[in-house]
């Protein structure tokens, strides 16, 4: 009897802890008492001031930066500055041995003189040639003259006649010698002219003030000269007080970047400073980076899906922002150097006082597909056209921009219409109201899995603190 009856109260326990377990689990599902909700942050619709950026990386280069190439070759004979040297316009850089380019010069010189030479000979050839003339026409005339008398026979006549052509013609070759010696002047001349410029090119002068920002050259090396090649690039001279930054912007912020927007530039060498640099864009490319004119379509052609096309934008830095680090350059020499990596921001538009949510906050879903297409028509699997009229074809659209707003702990979702934002905050141009309480995250659960009508309570911050903690 004490076994049947203890048999009993086991049964009965085990029942009334499955009841109790089955009642949790209902409750926590939702099917027993108040239903599950999700947690979630809260932000406020207010009114901020929204600063719009582009962010980019690039390097700190001169405005104007003179590569020099030496227009002969030859050995280096004379290097008359070190790099960082300031440099002013017509200063003596360097020297390349003359040597051949005087024998050139002498060789052109005798030229000119043996062509000079040859012209007077070709004027005394012209004055015989002359005078010969002068002498033929006279025997012609008198033959002329007596055969007409009957003394000289027609064969004298005509002898004196074909000399008196003949002389004609020396004249006139005499003539053409001339010009012909003019000419062999002129071309000495210009070969004269030719040697003593290269000569002349052997000593390299500098054609701007500035500073030597790169040296590639040592004394007694070999340079190419650019009249026939690329010749060799001996050195660099640069404005180092007027100062750019070249950064690459991607083709979607492009299109906000304009001329004379302002820009603030970060300097990685005075990053430890916390010194910040104020800049103007100045330049911004109409092609893309590693496309020309020429091969553009070619190379466009050739790009990958994901490609990442860039555009260059020159941004100048502003003198008054490190008016104090150009004070100090005599001692340091310019703050800036040729190659420093540098971050930028544009800034590409600025509103105050607008109404905004945190940019968590808007996310994006697809529409519904029951827009009806009225010119499009399917087109089936194996080519045949949809015999269905073109009215009953659906067109999806878009998707479209949402916020959930809180509306009495629901999630309620809400279409809207951005503008401009910065790294915190969306401008809200319509679809909501200054002081609605919007659901502003967990991203998750904002961008993918709340749905409208949804029970939402807020996230307790210290109890997601703790669960991080414990997953790390």
């Amino acid at each position: 009897m004490k076994k049947k009856s203890s048999r009993i109260w086991w049964i009965l326990g085990g029942l009334v802890v499955l009841l109790v377990g089955g009642f949790v689990a209902a409750k926590q599902a939702g099917m027993i008492g108040k239903p599950k909700s999700t947690e979630v942050d809260f932000g406020l619709v207010k009114r901020t001031d929204i600063t719009e950026r582009v962010s980019a990386s690039g390097r700190v280069q001169p405005q104007v930066e003179v590569k020099i190439s030496p227009d002969v070759s030859g050995e280096i004979i004379g290097l008359y500055v070190n790099e960082g040297d300031p440099v002013k316009a017509g200063q003596l850089l360097c020297r390349i041995r003359p040597d051949n380019y005087e024998s050139l010069l002498a060789r052109a010189r005798a030229t000119v003189n043996q062509s000079r030479a040859q012209l007077e000979q070709s004027k005394a050839s012209v004055a015989q040639s002359s005078a010969r003339l002068i002498r033929a026409k006279a025997d012609y005339e008198r033959n002329k003259k007596l055969f007409a008398d009957k003394v000289v026979s027609s064969a004298d006549l005509e002898t004196s006649e074909a000399n008196f052509n003949v002389a004609k013609q020396e004249v006139e070759a005499a003539n053409a010698n001339v010009r012909a010696a003019q000419f062999n002047i002129q071309s000495a001349e210009a070969s004269l002219r030719d040697a003593n410029e290269n000569l002349r090119k052997t000593t390299i002068y500098s054609p701007v003030n500035g500073t030597v920002s790169k040296l590639n050259i040592e004394l007694g090396e070999r340079v190419v000269g650019t009249s026939q090649m690329a010749g060799t690039e001996i050195m660099r001279i640069a404005n180092l007080q007027n100062m750019e930054v070249r950064v690459n912007v991607n083709e979607n912020d492009i299109v906000r970047a304009n001329l004379g927007d302002t820009a603030d530039i970060e300097v990685d060498s005075y990053t430890m400073a916390g010194r910040k640099f104020k800049g103007v864009v100045y330049e911004i490319a109409n092609t893309a980076n590693g496309l020309t004119s020429s091969s553009g379509a070619a190379a466009a052609a050739s790009l990958s899906a994901d490609a990442v096309t860039e555009f260059e934008v020159k941004v100048k830095i502003l003198n008054s922002s490190y008016s104090d680090l150009l004070a100090q350059k005599d001692k340091k020499g310019y703050p800036f150097k040729p190659g420093m990596t540098a971050s930028v921001e544009i800034i590409t538009d600025r509103k105050m006082g607008v109404l905004a949510v945190p940019i968590a906050a808007v996310t994006t879903r697809a529409a519904d597909s029951s827009a009806i297409d009225t010119e499009e028509i399917k087109t089936k699997s194996n080519g045949d056209v949809d015999e269905r009229p073109a009215t009953q074809v659906e067109k999806k659209e878009k998707p479209k921009e949402i916020v959930f707003v809180n509306v009495g702990g629901k999630a309620s979702q809400r279409e809207v219409k951005t503008g401009i934002s910065d790294f915190e905050n969306i401008e809200i141009v319509s679809g909501l109201k200054a002081g609605e309480q919007i659901i502003s995250g967990p991203f998750i659960a904002v961008s993918k899995k709340l749905k409208d009508g949804e029970l939402v309570v807020k996230r307790d911050p210290n109890k997601n603190k703790k669960k991080d903690e414990k997953e790390e």
